[in-house]
């Protein structure tokens, strides 16, 4: 059996096993956003991008992308799903942790999904990943992220989950520790050469943020007109939301 971090394995599995994330809702969704903010960005920021999936459509969608992500082996696939892109809008990917984002210029918008604010389980880390976005961001420009909440992560503590596909097999549990951090186990089976079926493990930990923290750290930094809305949704959340959307811009002066 072979031990990984985060996103080592899984990262070739990943969009398999997310097939049913409606990634042209997210995409539908934050240009309702961008509208209601008047806002017509040029350059958006898909911060911790992932497998690039909503990369890629925003990009044909006529926006120029940019990708950072943390993982090599995520943004290698990245790499993959964007490649089919025209020379015109090519999708330019960063290999960057969030609080050391470094890029060659302004942004008109930032996108944060799937809960990947909740991977950063410093908050002092999380405050200077905002602070750098909201640099890098122009006068006006909108900043969206999502949250797994503590209703959600509560939920599915001490569950297993089962996911099955060709050549591989998944089980991952989850629990919450210390009331704050929610750890994952991640089981693989992947079938190899001669039938033989190979056992590997991945560790993930998210950690449960308090909406008002959230607000604080972006009011700090010097965010203003910060919402919250339910998921994919133009409503406030409701008490058992289980993925909260922060909609915030940086002041036009």
């Amino acid at each position: 059996m072979s031990e990984y971090s985060a996103y080592t394995l899984l990262s070739e599995y990943y969009d398999r096993f997310t097939d049913d994330v409606p990634y042209d809702r997210w995409a539908d969704f934050f240009e309702k956003i961008f509208a209601q903010r008047g806002q017509k960005p040029e350059i958006i920021l898909d911060l911790a991008c992932g497998t690039g999936k909503l990369t890629c459509i925003l990009a044909r969608r006529g926006y120029d992308m940019i990708g950072v992500d943390q993982s090599e082996d995520m943004l290698m696939m990245a790499q993959e799903n964007c490649g089919g892109l025209t020379e015109t809008k090519p999708v330019l990917l960063l290999h960057q942790p969030m609080q050391r984002l470094e890029l060659f210029g302004g942004i008109d918008a930032c996108v944060c999904c799937l809960d990947s604010v909740n991977y950063v389980t410093d908050p002092d880390v999380l405050h200077e990943a905002f602070r750098r976005v909201y640099d890098y961001l122009r006068p006006g420009g909108v900043f969206v992220f999502d949250i797994n909440t503590r209703a959600k992560l509560e939920r599915i503590d001490g569950q297993s989950f089962v996911r099955e596909d060709e050549d591989i097999f998944c089980v991952w549990q989850a629990e919450i520790e210390q009331n704050t951090f929610c750890h994952y186990a991640f089981d693989f089976f992947e079938r190899g050469e001669e039938n033989a079926w190979h056992r590997y493990q991945e560790h993930h930990m998210e950690r449960i943020y308090a909406p008002e923290e959230l607000l604080a750290m972006l009011k700090e930094i010097g965010f203003v007109g910060t919402e919250q809305r339910g998921e994919l949704s133009d409503n406030a959340p409701s008490p058992q939301e289980e993925r909260i959307f922060f909609i915030t811009s940086k002041p036009l002066k």
